[in-house]
């Protein structure tokens, strides 16, 4: 079943059991896909529905740390409701010796030796990673071993 089907189930399912908060977040992401789809006038595949989700899930982690930071418990609780939701869609994440393995596997592909080739490593990297991990994280590592 494709991503955006299991999502449209989903909200079937929430509206059945009468759960607001997801069924609320669901048709969120349902909107998001169909305002992408209607901007560039393409109908979604699975990796592009994932960039979707992944976009949202990082707007809600900022939107936390922000609401911390401001004290505002309530919005920190909401807005952590829907990243829960969001992480329902996304694969599981990848392991810190995975992310290790598909750096060295990149650094080797592209035979690169210095910053100036961090570009292809972290493209070869994002690639293989989609959806899977942290790219500021990943990319951090990826600058200490290529400086180091």
């Amino acid at each position: 079943m494709a991503l955006r089907e299991r999502i449209t189930e989903d909200m079937k399912a929430a509206m059945r059991s009468g759960d607001k908060e997801r069924l609320a977040t669901i048709r969120l992401i349902l909107a998001a896909i169909k305002q992408k789809e209607v901007d560039e006038r393409i109908t979604l595949d699975d990796a592009q529905v994932l960039s979707v989700i992944e976009k949202m899930a990082k707007q809600r982690k900022e939107s936390v740390a922000q609401f911390e930071a401001g004290g505002r418990a309530d919005l920190v609780a909401k807005e952590k409701a829907e990243l829960d939701v969001l992480a329902s869609y996304m694969p599981e994440p990848l392991s810190d010796a995975e992310i290790d393995g598909l750096i060295a596997r990149a650094i080797a592909d592209t035979g690169a030796s210095s910053l100036k080739d961090m570009g292809k490593v972290v493209a070869q990297v994002k690639a293989a990673a989609a959806g899977r991990a942290d790219m500021g994280a990943v990319s951090a590592r990826i600058k200490a071993r290529l400086s180091g």
